[in-house]
């Protein structure tokens, strides 16, 4: 079983990518965003310390972490954000590891696509066997997230230049996907890659 990592900038197109491969391969996806939404639910890892950091006031009526009252909170102690990260951050790491650990054993799959934006900052490259890199053209992304996102052009460009530069992405990835133009060239990019490791239907 191969252990893939999908990653790159915002914009570039990644969840429409994740759909195609997971209609076209023998995979399963773990995508660390809705894991990170997970690990915060009642009973799971790190419910009780945010509640207990930002108070039970940031609750909804069932119970759940209320994610508009908790960023309304981070957003009047910015600190906060970086003790809420330090929490949920290592309990996410453990629980996509633990996963593709279990999917080894289990020797059910070909692949694990594992999607997250700060794959390489967070350290996850020792577990994977490949990098993918989803490339697009900054200009291109500033305009999907104008029109997909309703994002002003200083709120893309703030976020584009907190991420890691395509150099940097370029430097670590083992295969960069140009998901600049139209969907049908990425298909053929995919469906190549895919077919060299076997993976594809």
């Amino acid at each position: 079983m191969k252990v893939i990592g999908i990653t790159g900038g915002v914009g570039a197109g990644k969840t429409k990518i994740l759909e195609y491969l997971q209609e076209n391969t023998d995979c399963e996806i773990i995508i660390a965003d809705q894991v990170a939404n997970r690990v915060k639910e009642p009973g799971q890892p790190c419910y009780d310390s945010i509640v207990e950091l930002l108070g039970k006031d940031i609750l909804g009526d069932d119970g759940f972490i209320d994610k508009l009252k908790m960023a309304a909170r981070i957003f009047q102690d910015k600190s906060l954000l970086e003790k809420v990260n330090e929490l949920v951050h290592p309990a996410v790491k453990d629980f996509i590891l633990q996963g593709i650990e279990e999917a080894r054993k289990e020797n059910r799959l070909k692949v694990i696509f594992l999607e997250a934006a700060l794959l390489i900052e967070a350290g996850y490259l020792p577990y994977l066997d490949e990098l993918w890199y989803i490339y697009v053209e900054k200009e291109e992304r500033i305009r999907r997230l104008e029109k997909g996102r309703n994002y002003s052009r200083e709120k893309s460009e703030q976020i584009i230049g907190c991420q890691l530069s395509e150099e940097e992405f370029r430097k670590k990835a083992d295969v960069v996907i140009d998901n600049s133009g139209a969907f049908a060239h990425t298909m053929i990019q995919l469906e190549k890659q895919c077919r060299i490791r076997e993976i594809w239907h």
